[in-house]
């Protein structure tokens, strides 16, 4: 019987410290995978449906203007996390390619060896390319997000790193979030291609309206899902950006 609980890995990173666990939650009677920096818990298993509907609202709204995209849509995410987002991109056959961007080696290192359910599906999807580097600074330079291609430009760009445009787990990422920031990152979307960000807090007027005076449409949704360790549910948002 596999143990109840299990350290998969633990690593210094520029960061902090990151580990990734496992440990069987008699709750739910299957186990759960978490991922924490220092005392702060990331990301688990137990969670999906947020990180599952932040790429399906991203590319349903791309696939919505059919004459702005072709049917072959390159995109980048944000944030490798667990995978959830990204395997969930590539369940899309109209997806030609995604790279996904994470700045913590340790955890493209943990899909690479199969430590995470998700891992070794989006390692030898020959569609993904994961690439370890800084997102924001990677959005904020003119030859964005491919650097084998640089200016390429892309349909959906689909972001979960921070807790939310106002929580974040380093001071660095501000800039990306105000309107020079959101600016930069809309250069590097085809006309029509839709910027997709997750949130652990409710809506924000404020950032919705800073979104809408870069984008041509902008708006948050509300994510609910069951919480069984609550008895209840709880809810994220995903914000939503189009290009004219």
């Amino acid at each position: 019987m596999p143990a109840r609980f299990a350290e998969l890995d633990w690593r210094e990173t520029p960061m902090g410290e990151i580990s990734l666990r496992r440990r069987h939650d008699p709750t739910v009677d299957r186990d759960v995978y978490e991922v924490k920096l220092g005392d702060e818990f990331l990301m688990s298993s137990l969670f999906t449906v947020a990180e599952e509907e932040l790429a399906r609202l991203a590319l349903d709204a791309v696939r919505a203007d059919t004459d702005a995209v072709p049917a072959d849509l390159d995109v980048v995410v944000g944030g490798l996390g667990l995978g959830y987002t990204a395997t969930t991109v590539l369940d899309y056959s109209s997806v030609r390619s995604l790279i996904v961007v994470d700045a913590i080696d340790a955890v493209i290192d943990w899909h690479r060896r199969g430590l995470v359910p998700a891992g070794l599906r989006l390692a030898a999807d020959p569609r993904c390319q994961l690439l370890h580097g800084d997102f924001f600074a990677l959005a904020g330079q003119p030859a964005g997000l491919d650097p084998v291609e640089p200016g390429r430009r892309f349909h959906a760009i689909i972001v979960d790193i921070d807790h939310s445009p106002r929580h974040l787990l380093h001071p660095g990422h501000a800039d990306f979030y105000q309107p020079a920031g959101l600016r930069q990152l809309a250069a590097h979307l085809h006309p029509g291609g839709v910027f997709a960000l997750w949130s652990n807090d409710p809506p924000e007027d404020e950032f919705v309206a800073g979104l809408a005076d870069v984008f041509a449409t902008a708006r948050a949704e509300v994510v609910s899902f069951a919480n069984p360790l609550q008895g209840g549910t709880s809810a994220n948002t995903v914000y939503l950006a189009t290009v004219a």
